[in-house]
C-alpha cells in the first residue's frame, strides 16, 4: 500500500455542508453505480447480486419511513458492490392504483366517469388542492381517458420529486434502469403473465360475494383489509318459532333482516338442539328461514345463535357457501339499499317496511328498521352501544360491504390445499432476515380463505386483457372470451376493438364488449423482478437473456406490513410462472413510529417529510440513524440519534485531516509500521474488519456499523492521542514514520468500512488522498492487514487505552487540567498487561505528561499514588 497525497486536497476547515450536491453530481455524471450488463453476463452467477427494489407509490411525497427502509437496503447493496459483485439495483415507481387516483381526484378536483366522451381540450378546475380533500359532490366528472391523462401527468411530477430525494439520500441505484408500473413495458408484462395464468387455469372469473368499498366503488382483496373498531349497537330481536315462542338473536346490523336466509347456532349448543331442522319466521318481514348448525357459530357471543344474511360479514359468506343457502342480497354497490322490493318479501307489512328502507344508506335504513321493531314489539329492550370490529379497505374510510359481482381471481392457495402447502413450502425455502418474519408469512398463508381477487373497478391501472363475445340477442357471453396474442400487448379492451372486430361492433349483437376492469396494483408490482430484468420477449424493456441470468434475484428488501401483499403475491406469481422463488433472500425492515408509538404514514397524517430532515441534519446523519436500527425492528423517529450520526461524520472529517496532515509517507506504508502500539491498532482493526464482514454476510449492517464505530472512537479518543506526539516527530523519524503510516493505513480501511453508511463523508475524505471513488473500492479484508495482525497484539491497544483512561480520571479527580504533569504515579496491572504497557510506555508518558511512573503487578489495572504539578492556566486574551 502506497500513498500519493497532494496536500492541497485536504481542506483547512473540513465541513459536511454541500457534500450532497457535490458528490451526487459526480456520481450522476460518472455513472458510479451503473450496472455493467456485459460484466454481469461474463461473471459467475454468484458474483452478480440482483435486488428487487420496492417501487414507492407515486401519490404525493415520500416520508421518513421510505428513507429508513431504502437506506438499510442500500447499505447491503453497497457492501455487495465493494466485494466485487456486479449489482443490479433498479428503481421503479408504483404509479397505478387507488392511492394515485385519490390523489388526482383531490389535486385536480375531478373524478372519472366511464360514460363521458373524451374532451381533448379539458382543463381541470384545480391545480393543486393538496392539503384538503375535495368532496365527491364537488369533483367535476371527466371521461375515463381524460382522468387517465391527469394521472399520468401528476405521477410523472411526483416521480421526479422522489428521484431528487433518493439522489440526496445517496442511494446507489442505477438510474438507467427505471420502470413505471403503468408504462408500456410494465403493462405488457403484467398482461402477458395474466394471460398465461388464464391459459393454465390459474386465473378465473366468477360471480360471487366479495368485499366492496363504497367510496372507491371497487372490489377489495383479502390482503388489503384492515380490522378497525367501529361504533355500533347490539339489538336483541325476536324471531318467531312455529309454536309461537320467540327466538332471540343479537345483531349490530338489523337493516339486514330482509336479507336473512337462516339462523345458525353451534351444533353442541344445548339451548338450540330442539330447533335444529325447524324453521322460524323473521320479524317485520315474515320470511320463513331454517335453523341450522355450524361449528363457526360462537356459543358465548350474544345469544349464541346468529342470523345469516347475504351478506353482513365474511362468516355469512362462509355459512352461505357451506350450508348451500339462497342468495337474498339487498345492498347495492353504492352502499344503499336496493330500490326494488325483493320478490321473497310477500307480506304487505313487510313490503311496506322495505319501502321505508329502499334507496337509503345502511345507517338510515337501520334507523327505519329499529323504529319498526319497536312498534311491532320485536325489539327486546333498547340497543346497547358497543365497539365492533369491521373490515375496512386499508386506504378507505368506511366499512366494507359484501356485494355480489363478477370479478377476476388468481389462485393462491386460498381454496386449494395443495397450492397452499406449496406456498408454505416456498416460505420455508426463502431465507428471511430477520428469521422470525417467516412466521408472519406462514400465518398469512395458513389463514387464507379465498383466492386473490385481482380485478378493480377503477381507471388508472393495467387493463384486464380480455374481450367477450356478444350473441345475436345482444347478451354478453362471459365464457366466450377473446384474448390477444402476446406480441399484441399491451392492449386496452375498453378503447380498442377485439382482434377480428372493428370498433363499431362494440356492444352490438354479434359483436364484442371489452372488459372494463383493471388489475389490482399488486397484480403488476408482484412482477417487479420480471419487469425490471426484462422477462417479456419483444418490445420496449425486454431482455430475456438478462432475465435468465438474474432470476431468481438475490434479495428483496421491504417492510413487514406488506409481507401478505407484495412479498406473498410476488412469490405466487414466481411459483406459478417459473416454478421457483423470485429471490433467495428477503430483508424485512420495521416501521417508523411517532412519539405515541404509532406507525408513521401519510394516510394517518403523522408522517415526517424527509427533505427537511436531510437538510437539517445532513444525509450521512440520517443514514446513520437508519443503519443503527436492526432489520425488522420498529424504530422511533429519533433526532438525537441523527445528531450522533452527524457528530460521527464530522469527527471522521477531522480525524482524517489529522491523519493526512503529515503529507506523503515514503515507500510502502506497511513497511513503515514498526512500533508495537501501531501494530496493535492495526491488528485490532483486522478483527473489526472480520466482524464487520461476517455481519454484512448475514445481512446485519447494524452489527457491522457498531463494530466499526466502536473502533473509530477508540482510534480517535485514545490511539490518536497516544501517537500524536510521536507522529509530530517527538521520538525521531522512525517512530514518526510508523505512526503516520499506521494512521493512513487505518484511515484507508475505516473509510471503506464506513462507506456503505456514511456515503458522503467517506467519499469526500477519499478524494483528499486517493483517486477514484471509495464506493468502487474493494471491501477491506483481514488478509490485507494480516502482517500487522500477526506482528501486533490486539490487546495491547485496549490495555494502553485503559491506562490512559486511568490517568485522565486521576487528573479529573484532582481537578487539574489534562496538561498537568504527573511527577509520580504507580500503575498496577496483571503481569501480561504490564508487559503490554512497557511496549508503549513512551507513548503513554508523552500523552499523559508523565515524568515519573512505576509499573507494578496486581490483580486489576489501577492508577494510584499520583503526584502532579497543575498546568498553568493560559491568561485570557
Amino acid at each position: 500500500m502506497t500513498t500519493d497525497l497532494p496536500s492541497s486536497r485536504v481542506p483547512d476547515k473540513p465541513s459536511l455542508d454541500g457534500l450532497e450536491d457535490k458528490w451526487a453530481a459526480v456520481w450522476r455524471d460518472q455513472g458510479t453505480y451503473r450496472f455493467d450488463r456485459a460484466r454481469a453476463m461474463a461473471l459467475p452467477r454468484e458474483q452478480v447480486w440482483a435486488i428487487d427494489t420496492p417501487p414507492p407509490t407515486a401519490s404525493g411525497s415520500l416520508h421518513i419511513g421510505h428513507v429508513f427502509g431504502y437506506t438499510q437496503a442500500d447499505c447491503l447493496a453497497r457492501y455487495k458492490r465493494m466485494t466485487g459483485h456486479e449489482v443490479f439495483y433498479p428503481i421503479g415507481w408504483d404509479d397505478n392504483g387507488l392511492p394515485t387516483e385519490r390523489r388526482v381526484q383531490n389535486y385536480y378536483g375531478v373524478r372519472g366517469d366511464a360514460t363521458l366522451p373524451y374532451d381533448p381540450d379539458f382543463r381541470p378546475p384545480l391545480q393543486g388542492a393538496e392539503g384538503r380533500s375535495v368532496k365527491a359532490a364537488d369533483q367535476v366528472p371527466v371521461s375515463r381517458q381524460n382522468f387517465i391523462e391527469l394521472c399520468d401527468v401528476l405521477t410523472v411530477e411526483d416521480e421526479k420529486t422522489f428521484e431528487d430525494t433518493f439522489r440526496m439520500l445517496g442511494l446507489s441505484l442505477d438510474w438507467d434502469v427505471q420502470y413505471r408500473t403503468i408504462d408500456t413495458h410494465a403493462r405488457a408484462t403484467a398482461q402477458q403473465a395474466f394471460l398465461r395464468n388464464l391459459a393454465r387455469g390459474e386465473a378465473y372469473q366468477a360471480e360471487a360475494p366479495g368485499l366492496w368499498d363504497v367510496t372507491f366503488q371497487s372490489a377489495v382483496a383479502q390482503a388489503e383489509l384492515e380490522a378497525r373498531d367501529y361504533p355500533g349497537a347490539y339489538h336483541r330481536v325476536s324471531f318467531h318459532a312455529a309454536d309461537g315462542e320467540p327466538v332471540f338473536i343479537e345483531t349490530t346490523r338489523p337493516e339486514l333482516l330482509p336479507a336473512c336466509v337462516a339462523l345458525v347456532a353451534h351444533p353442541d349448543d344445548e339451548r338450540y338442539q330442539g330447533l335444529f331442522g325447524s324453521t322460524v319466521r323473521s320479524p317485520l318481514f315474515d320470511v320463513e328461514v331454517p335453523v341450522l348448525a355450524h361449528a363457526a357459530a360462537e356459543m358465548d357471543k350474544g345469544a349464541g345463535i346468529a342470523m345469516c344474511c347475504t351478506f353482513g360479514d365474511l362468516t355469512d359468506v362462509q355459512w352461505w357457501r357451506e350450508l348451500q343457502l339462497p342468495m337474498r342480497s339487498i345492498i347495492t354497490r353504492n352502499g344503499r339499499i336496493q330500490a326494488e322490493t325483493p320478490e321473497w318479501l310477500t307480506s304487505e307489512s313487510g313490503r311496506a317496511v322495505y319501502a321505508e328502507m329502499a334507496t337509503r344508506t345502511t345507517h338510515s335504513a337501520r334507523e327505519a328498521v329499529v323504529a319498526a321493531l319497536r312498534e311491532s314489539g320485536d325489539l327486546d329492550g333498547e340497543p346497547r352501544k358497543t365497539q365492533r370490529k369491521a373490515n375496512f379497505f386499508e386506504k378507505g374510510d368506511k366499512p366494507l360491504e359484501i356485494v355480489t359481482s363478477r370479478q377476476w381471481y388468481i389462485r393462491n392457495g386460498g381454496r386449494d390445499e395443495d397450492l397452499r402447502e406449496a406456498m408454505r413450502a416456498r416460505g420455508r425455502e426463502l431465507d428471511f432476515h430477520p428469521a422470525y418474519m417467516r412466521s408472519r408469512y406462514d400465518n398469512w398463508v395458513g389463514g387464507l380463505n379465498g383466492d386473490w381477487l385481482v380485478s378493480r373497478q377503477r381507471f388508472f391501472g393495467v387493463p384486464i386483457p380480455v374481450w367477450y363475445r356478444v350473441d345475436e340477442h345482444g347478451e354478453v357471453l362471459w365464457d366466450e372470451r377473446i384474448v390477444p396474442a402476446e406480441d399484441q400487448l399491451p392492449v386496452d379492451p375498453a378503447s380498442e376493438p377485439a382482434p377480428g372486430y372493428v370498433e363499431s361492433q362494440r356492444g352490438q349483437a354479434g359483436g364484442f364488449v371489452g372488459d372494463a376492469d383493471v388489475m389490482d396494483t399488486w397484480a403488476t408490482s408482484s412482477l417487479t423482478p420480471q419487469i425490471a430484468a426484462g422477462w417479456r420477449a419483444g418490445g420496449q424493456g425486454s431482455d430475456p437473456e438478462l432475465f435468465a441470468r438474474l432470476f431468481p434475484f438475490d434479495m428483496r428488501p421491504q417492510g413487514h406490513d406488506i409481507i401478505r401483499t407484495w412479498l406473498f403475491a410476488t412469490m405466487v406469481r414466481a411459483h406459478l410462472e417459473h416454478g421457483s422463488l423470485p429471490w433467495s433472500k428477503a430483508t424485512v425492515n420495521g416501521w417508523i413510529l411517532d412519539p405515541d408509538r404509532k406507525k408513521m404514514s401519510k394516510s394517518k397524517g403523522n408522517a415526517t417529510t424527509p427533505v427537511d430532515m436531510l437538510r437539517q441534519h445532513g444525509t450521512d446523519a440520517i443514514r446513520y440513524w437508519a443503519g443503527a436500527a436492526r432489520l425488522g425492528t420498529d424504530t422511533a423517529l429519533d433526532e438525537a440519534q441523527m445528531k450522533v450520526g452527524r457528530r460521527l461524520a464530522i469527527k471522521l472529517l477531522n480525524a482524517s485531516k489529522f491523519a493526512l496532515s503529515f503529507g506523503e509517507v515514503g515507500g510502502v506504508l506497511g513497511e513503515q509500521v514498526t512500533e508495537p502500539l501501531d501494530q496493535a491498532m492495526l491488528a485490532t482493526l483486522a478483527e473489526v474488519v472480520e466482524t464487520a464482514t461476517a455481519a454484512y454476510e448475514s445481512m446485519d449492517y447494524t452489527r457491522a456499523l457498531e463494530a466499526t464505530e466502536t473502533f473509530f472512537w477508540t482510534f480517535c479518543d485514545d490511539y490518536i492521542e497516544l501517537v500524536k506526539d510521536r507522529a509530530h516527530g517527538g521520538r525521531g523519524e522512525a517512530g514518526a514514520a510508523s505512526a503516520r503510516a499506521a494512521l493512513q493505513i487505518a484511515l484507508d480501511v475505516m473509510l471503506r468500512l464506513f462507506a456503505p453508511v456514511l456515503v458522503y463523508a467517506t467519499e469526500e475524505v477519499w478524494s483528499w488522498f486517493r483517486e477514484g471513488t471509495v464506493h468502487r473500492q474493494p471491501w477491506p479484508t483481514r488478509e490485507e492487514l494480516s502482517g500487522f495482525a500477526a506482528a501486533g497484539d490486539a490487546g495491547l491497544l485496549a490495555t494502553v487505552s485503559a491506562a490512559l483512561i486511568g490517568v485522565r480520571k486521576a487528573k479529573s479527580e484532582a481537578k487539574v487540567g489534562m496538561r498537568s504533569q504527573i511527577t509520580a504515579m504507580t500503575l498496577t496491572a496483571p503481569a501480561a498487561q504490564v508487559a503490554q504497557i512497557r511496549l508503549a510506555e513512551a507513548d503513554l508518558r508523552a500523552t499523559g505528561t508523565i515524568s515519573g511512573m512505576t509499573l507494578a503487578e496486581g490483580d486489576t489495572l489501577t492508577v494510584g499514588d499520583v503526584e502532579l504539578i497543575p498546568a498553568e492556566k493560559k491568561p485570557k486574551a
